[in-house]
């Protein structure tokens, strides 16, 4: 309904191009806004206060000939010009009765658009280090990812979803040192672990495969591997001085194939379990994009080369430094330490130009809120390689803090005291897990209610939005059972006279305008809110109002109205990855 307004004001605004009104190369955009009292209509308009200056004329008096110009249409019962100049557009009864037809007509495809027609997205989420399960914090990062690639989809964005895999740097050797570690426990070896390693259950898990499949080829005494290592800070010693120590020995001692081999079996054990997991909670991705493959393709150097080209690449006591001051960052920062190492800075370059050169039109990367700080300097290496600073945009997403009773859950990946997503996909499921975590705004933080999630009460949103769609396919089955049927008349929908049927309509008509206005904000949960209210809409009516009536007319006409709300909560949960239940 939005975009049959919007052409017909488009039409009369060309008209007065034409007639040499305004100029012809005027550029104005037909925004409509719905009126937010019923007095005004249903729509209102600005276009005749953007066209004054150009047009050098009052507004009211270009909306005068605007309204003049409009070409009829049977969805529009009147318009008025308001205030300094605003075109307020009121509905007609058969452009409310229309929202059926379309959504019985479209089924599915209801609510499209094609507001990011020909324009290509690079959708980069989760992105979890490969050093752990996943665990709750990651989930609702892949919720938002997955919720909000669907969402652009269906606002017509062609959308590529990817997983950037951490597997080089220093988190990556501390992995593989602490599988050979466990390994040796295996081995019968007594050591006492470290604090900076990863500890949970899974590393002994890795460690097993790993000695079933080798036995005790890689076996070296503990002494041999303790001697002269820093002491741990439980010993009064700096944690990180003896984790990269025991990195050091265990490369010396294992040789660069044998501590390789515990690296890969650690990579590709925890990569398979995230990709099971994110499979299982509906998170699909076109690309799992490897860190190591930057470095194996020269990536990482022709990046460098760039900065050193353009000027914002210099040496400075024998480490190379990006100058991201330029560009507004509060200090230079590291690319290439003294050693010469590549920092993570490097490799973020190195990925992201390499985005850029794969032809995407904008790029979107959803971070942890405490990546915040990081953002300054990858928009400086993003202008620094001739890209604009709209070209990146990243979200950030709060680590939902999860609840059992009174106690807060941690969520440490090191020491391994963590909730995953898999046990909390198995403890509430995937729709309820999918559904709470874009409730709310990204970056805003949430407590994730367990008891809530799993209880089937109307407290429970997505089990109330559920029961809407399930309560239709109730009627239908009842429906036959009385030997009865439903057939569509678009001309009995005039029958659909009050206030709680008006109401619904309305509802539903919002929904396309729902999905561009979450798209263009990035906000799926956008959509969530809307599928609540029109669930409350319809749980309403439903209470109050007999379906299943002997009026034939117009118990087909409240079961079309029906079975349009069905299929715009289907819709609206699918593409939150919610599932959409015929029973409850």
């Amino acid at each position: 309904m939005k975009h049959h307004l919007q052409s017909l004001l488009g039409q009369a605004l060309e008209q007065l191009k034409q007639e040499g009104i305004v100029p012809a190369q005027t550029q104005a955009e037909v925004r409509l806004e719905r009126a937010r009292d019923a007095q005004f209509g249903d729509f209102a308009c600005n276009l005749a206060m953007q066209l004054a200056k150009p047009a050098q004329r009052k507004p009211r008096e270009l909306a005068t000939l605007l309204i003049e110009r409009l070409p009829a249409s049977e969805w529009v019962a009147k318009v008025e010009i308001a205030g300094p100049g605003f075109i307020n557009i009121f509905l007609s009864a058969a452009a409310n009765y229309a929202v059926i037809d379309q959504v019985l007509a479209q089924k599915e495809d209801f609510g499209r658009s094609q507001f990011g027609a020909e324009q290509k997205i690079l959708l980069e989420f989760v992105s979890a280090n490969p050093t752990g399960p996943l665990h709750v914090g990651h989930g609702r990062g892949a919720a938002y990812g997955a919720a909000l690639g669907q969402l652009l989809r269906v606002a017509g964005f062609e959308v590529f979803c990817e997983y950037y895999v951490n597997d080089a740097g220093r988190q990556m050797a501390i992995l593989g040192m602490s599988v050979w570690l466990r390994y040796l426990e295996l081995c019968g070896e007594t050591l006492a672990f470290p604090s900076g390693a990863y500890r949970g259950d899974y590393i002994w898990d890795i460690a097993a495969d790993v000695h079933r499949a080798h036995g005790d080829q890689f076996r070296h005494p503990s002494s041999t591997v303790w001697a002269d290592i820093p002491p741990d800070e439980s010993d009064g010693g700096d944690k990180d001085k003896h984790v990269d120590a025991l990195i050091v020995r265990a490369q010396t001692l294992l040789g660069a194939a044998g501590f390789d081999l515990m690296f890969r079996a650690a990579l590709d054990g925890i990569l398979a379990d995230i990709r099971r997991d994110l499979a299982a909670f509906g998170v699909e991705y076109e690309n799992w994009f490897s860190e190591l493959s930057l470095m194996d393709s020269g990536l990482v150097e022709k990046a460098l080369q760039t900065l050193r080209e353009q000027g914002y690449a210099y040496e400075d006591k024998g480490a190379l430094w990006f100058r991201s001051s330029a560009f507004g960052d509060e200090k230079d920062r590291v690319l290439v330490r003294d050693d010469g190492r590549p920092t993570y800075l490097a490799s973020d370059v190195a990925y992201h130009l390499h985005k850029v050169e794969r032809g995407f039109d904008r790029l979107i990367n959803i971070w942890g809120a405490d990546h915040h700080g990081y953002i300054p300097r990858m928009q400086a290496a993003m202008q620094a390689m001739g890209a604009g600073p709209d070209k990146l945009t990243v979200l950030l997403v709060q680590f939902a803090t999860l609840y059992r009773g009174n106690e807060r859950l941690q969520m440490s990946t090191r020491s391994g005291e963590f909730v995953t997503l898999r046990e909390l996909r198995e403890d509430v499921g995937k729709d309820a897990a999918r559904f709470f975590y874009v409730l709310r705004k990204s970056e805003q933080h949430m407590d994730f209610d367990l008891e809530l999630a799993k209880s089937q009460s109307n407290d429970n949103p997505v089990f109330y939005i559920q029961y809407a769609h399930a309560r239709v396919a109730s009627v239908l089955e009842r429906l036959q059972a009385q030997g009865l049927s439903w057939k569509h008349d678009s001309s009995r929908l005039p029958l659909l006279a009050t206030q709680a049927e008006q109401s619904l309509l309305s509802h539903l008509a919002r929904y396309p305008e729902v999905i561009e206005i979450a798209a263009k904000a990035y906000e799926p949960h956008q959509v969530a809110y809307y599928l609540r209210e029109l669930a409350n809409e319809f749980h309403s009516y439903y209470n109050a109002h007999k379906l299943i009536i002997e009026d034939a007319p117009l118990r087909n006409a409240r079961l079309s109205l029906s079975l349009a709300v069905q299929q715009v909560l289907r819709n609206g949960l699918a593409l939150l990855g919610v599932s959409a239940p015929n029973k409850m």
